[in-house]
This record gives structure tokens, sequence and C-alpha cells, in this order.
């Protein structure tokens, strides 16, 4: 009598940011997703969020485009699924970029939404602090000039 070992399945936590390319239908990426969620339930995982940020620009061109679609999400899979979701990505001529991160699974995926909503929140605020006081500036310069005159 052989006496079988069952190993435990190893589920962890995900986050990934795909950019999907600017000319790209709405049925085009949902196709990506729906592929992806496919993917997903064949190794014992599931989406947890899934959020469009739209058309944005490109820090830099990617194969000469200066924008593109920006899909942020969150899963929980096994290992094995990210290997198998960078290949089909890979493959996908929509799909220009993408990133998986592997998250604390000590933490649960709401979470680590919340906190990053929150760094959101104050990176905007940051940077809208910053445009003011460029603002500040420019009308001084312009009152000076003015002034001057």
């Amino acid at each position: 009598m052989k006496l079988q070992l069952k190993k435990p399945k190893i589920i962890n936590n995900y986050e990934v940011v795909v950019l999907v390319h600017p000319d790209a239908s709405l049925d085009d990426q949902k196709e990506v997703f729906r592929k992806n969620k496919e993917t997903l339930k064949n190794f014992s995982g599931d989406f947890f969020s899934l959020e469009t940020w739209g058309k944005r620009s490109l820090a830099y061109p990617i194969q000469k485009l200066k924008k593109a679609y920006f899909f942020h999400a969150y899963f929980h899979a096994e290992p094995a699924a990210v290997a198998e979701l960078e290949r089909t990505m890979r493959i996908n001529d929509k799909v220009l970029r993408f990133m998986h991160t592997k998250l604390d699974s000590r933490k649960p995926l709401a979470k680590h939404q919340e906190s990053f909503k929150a760094q959101l929140k104050i990176s905007a605020e940051k940077e809208r602090e910053k445009e003011a006081k460029i603002q500040a500036r420019k009308a001084a310069r312009a009152a000076a000039a003015a002034s001057a005159e």
C-alpha cells in the first residue's frame, strides 16, 4: 500500500498593471481580461478588483505610441498562473506592457487596495499643491513684468 501525500495549493495575492493599445476597441479590451479570467480560474484564482484608468499619456513612447489604456487589477491565484498570464499577454498584440507584483499574503487584498487608493490621494494632493505654486509664481512674474513697464 502506497501512501500519497497531497501538496496544499499555494494561493498568493498579486497586483497587475496592464497597458493596452490605444486603438483597441472596447471588445478587444474586454477580451484580454476575459482570457485572463479564464486562465485564473484554471489555476484556482479569481480577480478581486479591476479598475480602468482610461487612456493616458505614456512616460516614453512604446512602439511609437504616446498613449495607452491603463488597467489596474488585484487577484489571487497559484504562482503558475502568473507565468501563464504573462505568456498569453506577450502573444497578444493589443497588450503593450504589463507588470505583475506579488503582494503580502498576510494582508487581505482589500487592505492593499485601500492603502493604494490612500497613496493616490496623497500623490494627487501634492501634485495640486505643486501646480498651485507654479501658477502663483507665474502670476507674480506677470505682475512684476507689468509694473516694470
